[in-house]
């Protein structure tokens, strides 16, 4: 929630501002119907319907509350019952209302009741709105072949109501993801929206690589099943369950061999020890990564205070926090888990399959 507000923020005082909202739809052929979903953060809901063969238009704004003149300020702010949600003009006769939904269910956590990810609030619920009795129907029988499915431990928290009207948003919000790309990718990382998608829904990620096929670099979590079976209770715990280890009681915090550091769980290349240094703190620490793109950062407000947690990306693995208090070159300190890595010796690059990275200690 506040990542989202600081970046509203900045496109606002750059020049963004507020523009007249989206009118109408564009000219086509044939009779259209309208879909509305909410589901959390409308920048991240758009992207995934609008490649979508049959749909029209996809528009995003606010629905479900009082207020007629709903704004991006007045629903942050509460009270007006509005929700954020994206609205849909599709063609019936080339793409099916079932088939939106399951798109829909894929961008999703269907079992949180309070928001989405990092976003909390009433504004980020998830709400399926019905523009007919036929569409009501589909999303109660596709909600309980979800709840029945025994993929999720707790029951669909998705809410279905009666459609009763849609404001679009800002013209700002409208096509985020194409208007600001790089700012969107961040901040979907950042709320975790994308690596849940990425472990939960296997097929339901609009960009990037699909999940379970490895990725851009051939690295892929196993699924909970396996990870159960090939890591020790330690290693899920941290990895899993974002825990921590003992200090001073762990397998590299000490170690000073040349190699390089693997998320335990994906393979994923993540530090060198070319960049590792004695912290004093019992954890292995160090200055960087190999490489920025490999790191997730996301604002841990556990314990009584404000961390900046670091996760791999194909992974998705807690691995620890990073902080400013680090040596030249960099100033930052990866103070990482051992449980969350796997150390490869210099000489075992090669075989092991990471023979790229020799040119580290060249």
């Amino acid at each position: 929630m506040m990542n989202k507000a600081v970046i509203v923020l900045l496109i606002v005082l750059t020049g963004g501002g507020c523009m007249e909202p989206k009118e109408g739809i564009p000219e086509y052929e044939g009779e259209v119907e309208k879909a509305t979903f909410a589901g959390g953060c409308f920048w991240c809901m758009e992207p995934p319907f609008e490649n979508l063969e049959g749909v029209v238009e996809v528009t995003v704004g606010y629905s479900g509350g009082s207020d007629e003149d709903a704004t991006y300020k007045k629903v942050s702010e509460g009270g007006t019952g509005h929700v954020e949600a994206v609205q849909i003009t599709y063609d019936p006769e080339s793409i099916g209302y079932d088939e939106l939904l399951e798109v829909y269910w894929q961008q999703i956590d269907p079992t949180d009741a309070i928001g989405q990810f990092a976003d909390r609030g009433s504004q980020y619920q998830t709400v399926i709105f019905y523009h007919n009795s036929i569409q009501k129907r589909l999303a109660e029988e596709s909600k309980k072949r979800l709840n029945g499915s025994g993929k999720f431990k707790r029951p669909i928290a998705t809410e279905i109501r009666e459609y009763t009207g849609f404001y679009p948003a800002e013209e700002y919000h409208q096509d985020y993801y194409k208007k600001n790309p790089v700012q969107y990718k961040g901040y979907k990382a950042m709320s975790r929206r994308e690596g849940y998608l990425k472990s939960v829904w296997k097929d339901g990620v609009e960009d990037g690589p699909k999940p379970g096929s490895g990725g851009e670099r051939g690295y892929k979590r196993p699924s909970e099943d396996e990870l159960r079976e090939k890591l020790t209770p330690t290693q899920y715990r941290v990895t899993r369950e974002n825990g921590t280890e003992a200090a001073f009681n762990n397998e590299y915090w000490d170690n000073k061999s040349e190699g390089i550091y693997v998320d335990i769980v994906s393979g994923e290349p993540l530090f060198s020890s070319t960049d590792k240094f004695d912290s004093g703190t019992g954890w292995p620490s160090f200055n960087r990564p190999i490489e920025e793109d490999t790191i997730v950062e996301n604002t841990d407000r556990t314990l009584g205070m404000v961390r900046t947690e670091v996760r791999s990306r194909e992974g998705d693995s807690h691995l620890g926090h990073v902080f400013e208090d680090g040596p030249p070159p960099t100033g930052t300190r990866y103070c990482i888990n051992s449980a969350a890595l796997k150390f490869i010796p210099k000489e075992e690059l090669g075989e092991k399959g990471y023979g790229e990275y020799l040119k580290l200690f060249e």
